[in-house]
């Protein structure tokens, strides 16, 4: 019997071989395999990978340490796309090893762009007009 996609999210499975990539991912570039300049002069986080529903497409999202170089270095992972599927099927026991893609992790500039918004001074002048809870943890007993 076939199955209905799921539009929730990732499965169960999606999640686990993502998660077994990024850390295969994460050895390589940390271990020096590639033999590249761009990748071996930079420390490279890769915070997430995810996976389409038929497991062969792995998107890699990540960020040079500090955000220097990141086209770069997206550009060394493009070029080096090949060996680093090798190096990841090689660690990861799957059927068929996923084909990698690369982008930048946004999730640094989503939290930048969130703590502007609270420190506005709209946001400031709600939080001091709300009433302060003057109600005590213990429910108002005596001790």
């Amino acid at each position: 019997m076939a199955q209905k996609p799921n539009s929730s999210g990732p499965t169960q499975r999606q999640q686990r071989v993502a998660e077994l990539i990024r850390h295969a991912i994460a050895e390589v570039l940390q271990r020096g395999d590639i033999q590249d300049p761009v990748l071996n002069s930079h420390v490279i986080t890769v915070p997430e990978v995810r996976m389409s529903p038929d497991l062969k497409i792995a998107t890699a999202y990540i960020m040079p340490l500090g955000g220097l170089d990141e086209k770069p270095v997206i550009a060394a992972l493009e070029r080096n796309k090949k060996a680093l599927r090798q190096e990841v099927a090689r660690r990861v026991n799957l059927k068929f090893a996923p084909d990698l893609r690369f982008l930048r992790d946004e999730t640094f500039d989503e939290a930048d762009r969130i703590d502007a918004l609270l420190r506005t001074d709209k946001v400031r002048r709600d939080l001091e007009s709300q009433p302060q809870d003057t109600n005590d943890q213990d429910g108002g007993r005596e001790s």
